[in-house]
C-alpha cells in the first residue's frame, strides 16, 4: 500500500507544530484549518524548506528525512513540485522558458510528465510565448502549476493556489485542478482555508488547529461529522462521489449512482462511467417517515438517522446514513419532534434534483 508518512516537530517563539499523519499515496489530501493553524509550515517542513526536528518523512517508499539516522535529503534533491499562493514565474522568461526551466531539474530518464502533457492538462498552449506580466492571475497560476508538473514530481504541494484570485478566476482554474486529480497519478497535498475548494477537490482531509492534528480521514465522512466544526454554518452540506449511469434526453436528466443509491439531477449529457462529485446542502434535504409517490421530488432515498445536533434557535442538523454514504439535513426542531427523530430511526431523505450541484 502506498502512503505518505509525515512526523515532525517545529518550535518557534510564538508557535509550535507537532504533526504525525499517514496519508494516501495517491489522490488529493487537503490540509485545512484557520489562519495560523500551521498548514503552510507543514508543507515547508515536508519540502525541507523548514528543518523540523524529530522528523520522519516518507513518500511512497522513498525516505526524505529520518532524524533517527541523521538523514536529511536537501530540498533540491526531493522530487517535488511546489506552487505558492503567488505564481512566482520568472519575469524575464516567457511561459515556455519557465516550463523548460522546470524540466531541466529532471534527467530525461526520470521524466514522467512531458512538456506537452503539462501544457495540455492546464490548457496553456496559447500562452506559451507570452511574458508573465501579460497574464491574468488565473493564467499565471495555471502556468506555475504546469511548471511544477514539468519537474515530474513524486509529490505536488499546492499552498493556497487560489487565495489571491477573485471568484471568477477561481471558477476558471478549478476545472483544471480537477483534471489533475482525474488524469495524473501524482499525490497532491493541497493547503486551503476555503472549505468549498477542499470539498470539491480533495479525497482526504487533515484538520489542523493551533499546530496540532484534530482529525484525519476520508473527506466525505469528516464533512458530515457533527462533532467537528466542518459541519457548521449556513452552507453546511455533504459532498457525495458517484458515477454517471444514464441520461434521459427528453428531460435532460442525469442518473448518478453512489454508495447508497442513485440521484437524478438536470444537466448536460455526460460520459457513462464518468466520476462526479455532488454537493447537497443540508437545507435542501427534507425528511419523511414514508415514501411519497405524489411529490415533485424525484430523489427519495431510505436512510437512517446517525446523530443529531441543535444548531440555531429552533433548528436541528441531522446526520443520515445512506448505505456507506452520509448526508446532512437541517430542519426545524418542531419537525424533528413531530417525526420522533432519534439515532437509529429509519426515514426517507428527500432531495430536489434542481438543488443538487456538481
Amino acid at each position: 500500500m502506498t502512503e505518505i508518512r509525515a512526523r515532525f516537530k517545529l518550535d518557534r517563539p510564538d508557535f509550535s507544530l507537532e504533526i504525525d499523519v499517514a496519508l494516501p499515496g495517491s489522490g488529493v489530501s487537503a490540509l485545512f484549518g484557520p489562519s495560523g493553524a500551521g498548514k503552510t509550515s507543514c508543507l515547508r517542513a515536508i519540502a525541507g524548506l523548514e528543518r523540523a526536528h524529530s522528523s520522519y518523512i516518507e513518500v511512497n517508499g522513498s525516505v526524505w528525512q529520518d532524524d533517527t539516522r541523521d538523514f536529511f535529503m536537501p530540498t533540491h534533491d526531493r522530487p517535488l513540485g511546489f506552487v505558492f499562493q503567488e505564481a512566482s514565474l520568472f519575469p524575464h522568461m516567457n511561459v515556455r522558458r519557465n516550463l523548460e526551466y522546470g524540466m531541466k531539474r529532471v534527467a530525461a530518464a526520470r521524466r514522467r510528465v512531458s512538456l506537452e502533457s503539462a501544457v495540455d492538462l492546464l490548457g496553456i498552449g496559447p500562452l506559451m510565448e507570452r511574458p508573465p506580466e501579460s497574464l491574468s492571475g488565473g493564467e499565471r497560476q495555471r502556468a506555475a502549476i504546469a511548471r511544477a508538473l514539468a519537474t515530474s514530481p513524486s509529490l505536488l504541494l499546492l499552498d493556497e493556489p487560489l487565495a489571491a484570485l477573485d471568484l471568477k478566476l477561481k471558477s476558471e482554474i478549478i476545472p483544471y485542478l480537477e483534471r489533475l486529480h482525474d488524469e495524473l497519478d501524482i499525490p497532491v497535498l493541497y493547503v486551503s482555508h476555503a472549505l468549498d475548494e477542499v470539498a470539491r477537490l480533495a479525497d482526504h482531509l487533515v484538520l489542523l488547529e493551533r499546530g496540532r492534528v484534530v482529525t484525519s480521514g476520508p473527506i466525505d465522512s469528516l464533512l458530515t461529522r457533527l462533532d467537528l466544526p466542518l459541519a457548521g454554518g449556513d452552507s453546511v452540506g455533504a459532498w457525495i462521489e458517484g458515477e454517471v449511469i444514464g441520461y434521459e434526453p427528453n428531460y435532460h436528466l442525469l442518473g448518478i449512482e453512489f454508495r447508497g443509491g442513485q440521484f437524478h439531477l438536470p444537466g448536460p449529457p455526460r460520459r457513462l462511467g464518468q466520476r462526479v462529485r455532488l454537493c447537497i446542502q443540508a437545507r435542501d434535504v427534507s425528511l419523511a417517515l414514508e415514501k411519497r409517490s405524489d411529490s415533485s421530488i424525484i430523489n427519495i432515498l431510505p436512510a437512517r438517522v446517525v446523530e443529531m445536533r441543535d444548531d440555531a434557535p429552533g433548528q436541528v442538523t441531522v446526520a443520515l446514513a445512506l448505505g456507506d454514504s452520509r448526508l446532512l439535513s437541517r430542519i426545524t426542531r418542531k419537525s424533528a419532534d413531530a417525526l420522533g427523530l432519534h439515532p437509529g430511526k429509519a426515514v426517507y431523505a428527500q432531495v430536489k434534483g434542481v438543488a443538487i450541484v456538481d
